[in-house]
């Protein structure tokens, strides 16, 4: 075994340490692991171990989620300056304004917040389960925040809605283009195309699939096809690869995060010896953002 993959091995024995990581994470913090997965998984899973310790291998808002679902518990980011600039787009004075103006409409916001801001909300949805959370909603208008893409594909689906859209964005989605999928589609014609409901709805209109991570990994998985053309982080085609190894996966090139790439094997090792840097929120924001992340996950159980 790999001299650093032992060190990280020994050292959750000894600590009880659980190690989660995205699937956007560089292919060596995968291998690390105990469980690798979107930002669903991540969040179930966080309230269902009986570590001490959990060291989170992603940006800074799904660690947040972390501590916040498990107060009591330790959770460790390797990197703090892993943060998510589409989270930075909204704030908690901008998201109160925005209340002010629609006060009959409930807010749901995307995991993808920081924690300030999932505390003024009504309840909190992943890309993996966002059409049902907003159709589980009495009310008729919903403040989404704060991808306008995502927001845009669940109007899609819920027409019955009206929603109200915050104009932020993730630039690795964002920077995909139309012309992107049309040339890799047309040196693999043959390929399907699964694309994150992240991206610009002229994308996702080419595409045979708009799945979460998680959900191209279960599609991948059962699809006849054989090649498939990933329009989100190319990190999740090293997963992807791994647990598909008679397929092919074409990833978009530019679609990369400097922020999930943060995170090295020197930072885990690090702060799995140290326990540093520990994720801390005050204690109000900590009750207030458990509410509505709790009713996604009760709705999640609720929901077959």
């Amino acid at each position: 075994m790999d001299t650093n993959l032992t060190r990280i091995t020994s050292l959750k024995k000894q600590k009880k340490i659980l190690v989660l990581a995205h699937n956007y994470q560089p292919p060596e913090i995968q291998d690390a692991a105990d469980f690798v997965g979107d930002s669903l998984d991540l969040a179930i899973k966080a309230t269902k171990t009986d570590a001490d310790i959990i060291v989170f291998c992603g940006v800074s808002f799904m660690a947040e989620a972390a501590k916040i679902l498990n107060p009591n518990k330790t959770v460790i980011l390797p990197d703090p300056t892993a943060t998510c600039p589409m989270a930075n787009m909204v704030t908690p004075t901008e998201l109160r304004a925005l209340k002010s103006k629609h006060p009959n409409a409930a807010v749901m916001a995307y995991i993808n917040t920081n924690a300030d801001v999932k505390a003024l909300a009504d309840i909190c949805c992943t890309s993996a389960n966002g059409v049902d959370v907003a159709r589980s909603l009495t009310q008729k208008q919903i403040i989404f925040v704060p991808d306008k893409n995502l927001g845009a594909y669940i109007q899609t689906q819920v027409p019955e809605k009206t929603i109200i859209l915050w104009p932020g964005y993730c630039h690795t989605h964002q920077d995909i283009l139309p012309e992107d999928i049309k040339k890799l589609k047309t040196a693999h014609p043959k390929a399907e195309v699964l694309v994150h409901p992240e991206c610009r709805p002229e994308v996702i209109a080419l595409a045979d699939h708009a799945f979460s991570t998680n959900g191209m990994v279960s599609h991948a998985k059962t699809s006849p096809a054989t090649e498939f053309i990933i329009g989100t982080e190319q990190g999740l085609c090293y997963r992807l690869q791994k647990e598909n190894p008679g397929k092919h996966f074409y990833p978009i090139s530019k679609a990369y995060c400097p922020n999930m790439k943060k995170i090295t094997i020197e930072k885990l090792i690090n702060s799995m010896e140290t326990l540093e840097p520990e994720v801390h929120l005050p204690d109000t924001i900590m009750h207030q953002a458990r509410i509505p992340l709790q009713r996604m996950m009760d709705l999640g159980r609720k929901t077959p």
